[in-house]
């Protein structure tokens, strides 16, 4: 009886091992997305607010500034997938640098995809 015991034990060990890091991962890959749905409405806020003022204004500065602070949030996660064949990072790139319409859309759905959608503008 001992010897049947001591394997299912071992394997209960390891299968809690695995579940406790796999929520881990999880909750990791949860703060990744909050981090970069956050950074990606405070970039939405600055570009909007830069938009009323003029070229030679420091609202531009700021917009730029806020989205470097989006792409190294978006850095762990850029290979997940947006739709449309894009990845996050480049929906992101496209979004920002490009001013692409669709592509924002695509990361303001992903954020939403997350259950994130009110950290977006």
């Amino acid at each position: 009886m001992l010897k049947a015991v001591v394997p299912v034990l071992a394997l209960v060990a390891v299968t809690a091992g695995c579940s406790s890091s796999e929520g881990k991962d999880e909750q990791r890959l949860t703060a990744q997305r909050e981090n970069y749905c956050t950074q990606l409405g405070a970039w939405q806020q600055a570009r909007n607010a830069a938009g009323t003022d003029t070229p030679e204004s420091s609202g531009y500065d700021e917009a730029g500034a806020v989205a470097q602070d989006a792409f190294l949030a978006m850095r762990p996660l850029r290979d997940e997938s947006v739709g449309g064949g894009r990845t996050l990072a480049e929906a992101t790139v496209a979004a920002m640098n490009n001013s692409d319409s669709e592509a924002e859309g695509r990361v303001v759905q992903y954020c939403e995809g997350a259950g994130l959608e009110t950290l977006t503008r």
